[in-house]
């Protein structure tokens, strides 16, 4: 008997550290549920950045707001495309920038950023200790306007700045650039019309982003934009189906681990129907999130439409656990 009684705490213990990480419960209630909702506006052309925590919309911008995002932290040294406009790049090699390119074979060759968000996926990769010139095919705005090509070669990568050249299609115009890192965002935004840009929001005050982004299909092999959702960097999401919502909870963790992945709520609680030319919501899948300050909460998708059955306005609940 004095047996069990020893074992029995010291299993409780064990358990309790094998749960903690998955299982974290916060140190005080966070109030009730609340319904949301944005709008992309007209041609999903708005991004917007959300802080789960307080339901607010911290910032929005077009997507023609940049075209290029530097990582910000000292070491970093990722550049990322403007994925809400289909922007892809193409490694050229160690080429005289300011010589006319022809673009046949582009297709064929070009890379799009990893959805997932992962730095080992990027269109550019590392490009620290190379001169290889890449073509930027600019991608689209909302009405489906073309923007064009751009020519970029990074020249420089240090704790506080990146430096590049860029130039036209045709090897005219040829600028250096320095943009120097924002430490406190985890990417630098760059507009080639406008320089630095301050469209992703500080660390830590959003959580979300409703935007369009570059999915990739294989079936068949096609990057294609999607209208969704994408995570912060230190964003946790995990997915759950089957589920009642009422019913879900944080044990459900164990079973639906949390992923990092950028696109882990992504684009595909919605569903097309070509019958009736319409969008309706996944009403069987949960999502559990971790937000920048560590609390968690469950979301549920309602709609794609708001209430005058405008297109492109995710409705959405949300409950603190």
């Amino acid at each position: 008997m004095k047996r069990e009684l020893l074992v029995l705490p010291l299993l409780a213990m064990i358990l309790a550290g094998c749960m903690k990480d998955e299982l974290p419960v916060p140190a005080q209630p966070r109030g009730e549920g609340q319904e949301l909702e944005v709008c992309l506006g007209a041609g999903y052309n708005d991004q917007l950045w959300l802080d789960l925590g307080s339901g607010a919309t911290v910032s929005v911008n077009g997507k023609e707001a940049w075209d290029l995002a530097f990582e910000s932290a000292p070491s970093g040294w990722h550049v990322m495309l403007n994925g809400s406009r289909l922007m892809t790049a193409w490694n050229i090699g160690p080429v005289d920038i300011t010589q006319p390119i022809d673009t046949n074979g582009m297709a064929a060759a070009r890379r799009i950023d990893a959805p997932s968000g992962n730095m080992d996926s990027t269109a550019i990769g590392d490009c620290r200790n190379n001169s290889d010139v890449y073509v930027l095919d600019l991608g689209y705005g909302p009405l489906g306007q073309w923007y064009g090509i751009r020519k970029l070669r990074i020249t420089e990568v240090t704790t506080d700045r990146f430096a590049f050249q860029t130039a036209r299609q045709d090897g005219s115009e040829l600028t250096t650039v320095v943009v120097p890192k924002d430490p406190a965002r985890a990417f630098t935004s760059y507009s080639f019309s406008a320089g630095v840009v301050p469209v992703e929001p500080p660390r830590g005050t959003w959580d979300l982003v409703f935007t369009q982004f570059t999915h990739q299909f294989y079936e068949p092999f096609l990057p294609y934009i999607v209208s969704g959702v994408l995570s912060a960097s230190g964003t946790r999401v995990s997915e759950i189906e089957g589920v009642v919502f009422e019913n879900v909870s944080l044990a459900d963790t164990i079973d639906h681990p949390f992923t990092n992945a950028r696109d882990a709520i992504g684009y595909d609680w919605k569903e097309y129907s070509f019958e009736t030319s319409s969008y309706t919501v996944r009403s069987n899948r949960t999502y559990i999130v971790q937000d920048a300050e560590g609390y968690f909460l469950k979301l549920r998708f309602l709609d794609f439409y708001s209430d005058v059955g405008q297109v492109g306005c995710p409705r959405f609940e949300t409950v603190p656990l």
